[in-house]
């Protein structure tokens, strides 16, 4: 699973502050940059949840006791399956 970089954080993290500005249902009451600053949090977090997932996953996919090919469809299946096991158990789908 591929991660945003820092930078790529930082650009989506603008980008959606700027939606948000833009946007007549929602108003940013207060400094925009702490509105930013925790924009910014908030992807941060996002990222952990979901590499922490992935590495859950790939783990629960390794065990199994027939070795499964990564990137074959099967793989696939099963991870998408297993992640949102993962979501489900966590409250988060």
């Amino acid at each position: 699973m591929a991660l945003l970089s820092d930078e790529k954080q930082t650009h989506l993290a603008h980008v959606i502050l700027q939606c948000l500005q833009q946007a007549s249902e929602a108003k940013i009451i207060g400094d925009p940059a702490l509105a930013l600053r925790d924009i910014k949090r908030v992807i941060a977090e996002q990222m952990k949840l979901e590499q922490e997932l992935d590495q859950k996953v790939r783990a629960r996919l390794q065990s199994y006791s027939r070795p499964i090919p990564e990137g074959s469809q099967e793989w696939d299946i099963l991870y998408q399956k297993t992640y949102a096991e993962e979501l489900r158990k966590r409250k988060l789908e």
